[in-house]
């Protein structure tokens, strides 16, 4: 399908480490709970994943932030289940509880029924949903495609819901290790073919969020959870119409391995808050780009303290190409929105102001 010119492009230029004229800027769950619009647009869906999986609800969402903030990329809204959702595995969101499955991976027999879903059948709402986004975008900003990690999705197969302290797949991890790996193959297998298929719709960069890689031993991690996205990285279809498909990595509390992941062949790798983003760069150096990393907590700030801080992590950068600003992990549902648009429009403002310096 032929999509209009893009007429945005400081953020792919940013994760491919080429000139921009100021700092792009993206939010995690820009998107969500913190935006009047977006509650109506959920009250009219019934359901979160009835929004999810109603691609012209999911198109809305998504284009929601754009409307108030002078973002520099768009996020498809979805939620990173979908693939677990899709394997049969009975996804549902209990008020107040976050998800949950009625089918969690507890035995041989459960890790016997995984299959690797096709995406033009049971995730074909996702997919209609990129390409409904693609054609309403009308080429203003890039669009972000994703999904969780395979370590990720395995603990909440697992665990059949968020966790404290991942009894059963850390338990899984010590006690028959040769299990959670083929548990964590078919679900590589099933991300490589899911991300393929959102860059197939008309994703122009693609994300892989490790939501839970910091709760495990260095070892483990390497193990794991790094092993694993670094084959979906090398497998993904990294050209898509003639262009280069950006592909970013973020693990949550995974700051002390940041070399480790700078080294699966990924574009760019997602910082938290607990690590400076010079320091960051120091280790890594030009070897990717970097994204990140304000405090969420940060936006509860006067507009003052907002521009302060956002003036001293660009500064920490520097005057330098690889740098795509965001926060540390998603946005709180209670921030006031007009305390974004002082962040996007700060960042903007100063990385103009240090690239002319």
């Amino acid at each position: 399908m032929k999509f209009p010119e893009l007429k945005n492009d400081r953020y792919l230029k940013a994760l491919l480490k080429q000139e921009t004229d100021t700092t792009p800027v993206w939010i995690m769950r820009q998107a969500g709970r913190y935006l009047p619009e977006y509650r109506e647009t959920r009250k009219q869906a019934g359901s979160f994943l009835d929004l999810c999986k109603t691609p012209e609800l999911a198109c809305e969402v998504t284009l929601q932030p754009l409307r108030r903030f002078d973002l520099d990329a768009a996020i498809l809204f979805s939620d990173i289940l979908t693939i677990p959702d899709a394997m049969n595995l009975g996804l549902y969101f209990s008020e107040g509880e976050g998800p949950k499955f009625k089918h969690p991976i507890r035995s041989h027999a459960d890790i016997d029924k995984l299959f690797v879903p096709d995406p033009a059948d049971s995730l074909r709402y996702v997919t209609d949903a990129v390409t409904l986004i693609r054609q309403e975008l009308d080429g203003l900003v890039p669009l972000i495609g994703f999904s969780g990690s395979p370590w990720t999705l395995a603990t909440y197969m697992i665990e059949g819901g968020s966790s404290k302290d991942y009894h059963h797949s850390k338990g899984l991890l010590y006690s028959e290790p040769a299990a959670l790996h083929k548990i964590l193959d078919i679900i590589a297998q099933s991300v490589v073919v899911y991300l393929n298929a959102q860059i197939e719709a008309g994703a122009q960069s693609v994300m892989i969020f490790d939501t839970w890689g910091g709760v495990l031993s260095p070892q483990a991690y390497q193990e794991f959870s790094l092993r694993y996205m670094q084959q979906i990285v090398e497998q993904l279809n990294r050209h898509h119409d003639n262009q280069k498909i950006p592909v970013t990595l973020f693990t949550k509390g995974g700051a002390q391995w940041i070399e480790w992941t700078a080294n699966t062949g990924c574009d760019a790798v997602g910082l938290d808050w607990t690590i400076s983003i010079d320091e960051a760069r120091q280790r890594i150096g030009d070897k990717v780009a970097l994204q990140g990393n304000l405090d969420p907590n940060v936006l509860y700030a006067d507009a003052g303290t907002i521009q302060q801080e956002v003036k001293q992590l660009i500064e920490k950068f520097g005057n330098h190409t690889g740098h795509v600003f965001n926060l540390g992990h998603g946005i709180h549902q209670t921030v006031n929105p007009d305390h974004l648009k002082v962040l996007v429009d700060a960042v903007h403002h100063y990385g103009r102001e240090i690239r002319n310096s």
